[in-house]
């Protein structure tokens, strides 16, 4: 779920599999307690094993309830597809799509919006909060000018920066955004049929209920 534990892993599996010498080191350490690292695991987040191996059309034939009524936003992150010599270059970073091809099979539409490839602010939160939250409200704004439903997320850590702190925004800024901010499991879980009680609706600190009032 997470893509900073998605580009730590991939890295480190990477560094492993071409080092020899790291990896005769982390064995010799893997030994006291019985373990070995043999390099037969791949790392993939969670939305690319959605996209490339259950297949868009596997997910989108399982859709029991269009969502077309949704303008739906999606925000990438740094480490969903960057740094290129860990992720590679099957999917641009500068012009990403999957996200957006997932939801576009729920029925959502899709919307692009200024910034939409830059960081969240996350990264800097616990150093300097205010750079953070600025950065956070620049891409709120353009979310708010393009006039979208909902951002989806696959990032813990933007989720922090969107839904925690988007009322810390609001008030520094005297503004309202009240944009619904959701997890990709929660908007495929409305189109699958799943009642919205069981998709942790609850736990979302922006309000969700004209979302689900639209679907």
């Amino acid at each position: 779920m997470c893509t900073g534990c998605t580009v730590s892993l991939k890295e480190a599996n990477k560094e492993l599999k071409e080092n020899d010498r790291l990896r005769a080191e982390v064995n010799k350490k893997l030994r006291v307690i019985g373990r070995e690292y043999t390099g037969g695991i791949t790392v993939k987040h969670f939305a690319k094993i959605l996209h490339e191996d259950i297949g868009l059309e596997k997910i989108k034939s399982e859709v029991k309830k269009s969502l077309e009524a949704l303008t739906i936003a999606s925000h990438y992150g740094c480490h969903y597809l960057k740094p290129s010599r860990v992720f590679g270059r099957d999917e641009d970073p500068e012009f990403p799509s999957s996200l957006d091809e997932l939801v576009a099979l729920t029925g959502a539409k899709n919307i692009d919006y200024e910034d939409k490839t830059q960081c969240c602010g996350g990264n800097i939160l616990g150093v300097d909060e205010n750079a953070a939250l600025n950065i956070a409200s620049k891409k709120l704004n353009h979310l708010q000018t393009a006039a979208a439903d909902a951002l989806n997320l696959v990032c813990p850590l933007c989720n922090v920066i969107y839904d925690k702190n988007q009322r810390v925004i609001e008030r520094r800024l005297n503004k309202e955004y009240e944009l619904p901010v959701l997890f990709y499991p929660q908007i495929l879980g409305l189109a699958l049929g799943i009642n919205h009680e069981e998709l942790g609706f609850n736990m979302n600190r922006t309000k969700v209920s004209k979302i689900l009032s639209k679907v």
